[in-house]
């Protein structure tokens, strides 16, 4: 889907579409019941194609138009990346936390440039869930005897140029390039008497499916195990 078309307002009936593929979701179990819920208040208070694109990005909808974005890479290599990439203001461009904290997290958008500031007091900027105002954006990290951390998911390539004075400014263990299409996130600033920290982490989405896929993996070893046993008493019966 084009930038142009991510832009166009979007109808009842493709947030009901956007509905109808959630509520399929739910039932072959892709989805648990908080994550539905969220995702359809979502869909409901969508007011354009780019608002609903990424409420499906990660679920499978053969035969379904524009509120789905593919999750194989179109001829440019951006993958759904571009529907996370939005020209506009971001949902706020600073924060501040002197004795208090803030958080932003969820579907946000980051813009171009976002200062915060933290004294006394700790934030957290989490990107895996946010669209980005620009291809590039810029987050300034201020903590004097505070602390600001930053996630961002993998794939997103992760530049830091801050540093800590009495204090430090972490950078994530695998900055390098990122995913084609894949925005860039700079991060600048100074921590003195405290720190900034930058991690990469799954979105959790992702988390809670890699988590229950483990679990299932546990709960098929024991049935195996279970059966095994079950094998070797009828064999030691006879």
């Amino acid at each position: 889907m084009t930038d142009d078309a991510l832009e166009l307002r979007a109808s009842d009936a493709d947030r009901e579409r956007v509905a109808d593929i959630l509520r399929e979701a739910l039932a072959e179990g892709r989805l648990d019941m908080a994550e539905f819920e969220e995702r359809l208040e979502a869909t409901y208070k969508a007011r354009t194609y780019g608002d609903l694109a990424p409420i499906t990005r990660d679920l499978p909808a053969p035969g379904v138009t524009a509120p789905v974005v593919s999750l194989t890479k179109g001829p440019e290599g951006q993958g759904s990346w571009a529907s996370r990439i939005v020209d506009g203001e971001g949902s706020s461009t600073g924060a501040v936390a002197v004795l208090s904290g803030f958080e932003r997290k969820g579907r946000w958008t980051v813009p171009k440039r976002f200062t915060c500031f933290a004294f006394l007091g700790g934030g957290e900027l989490d990107l895996r869930e946010a669209n980005f105002a620009d291809r590039e954006v810029e987050i300034t990290c201020i903590a004097v005897m505070g602390g600001v951390q930053v996630v961002v998911p993998p794939g997103v390539e992760v530049v830091v140029r801050g540093f800590g004075l009495m204090g430090g400014f972490e950078h994530p263990e695998d900055g390098g390039s990122g995913d084609p299409g894949a925005p860039r996130v700079v991060i600048s600033g100074f921590a003195f008497w405290g720190g900034v920290g930058v991690e990469r982490k799954l979105p959790r989405a992702e988390q809670r499916r890699l988590k229950e896929q483990r679990r299932q993996e546990r709960l098929e070893r024991r049935a195996e195990r279970r059966e095994l046993r079950g094998r070797d008493a009828d064999a030691e019966g006879r």
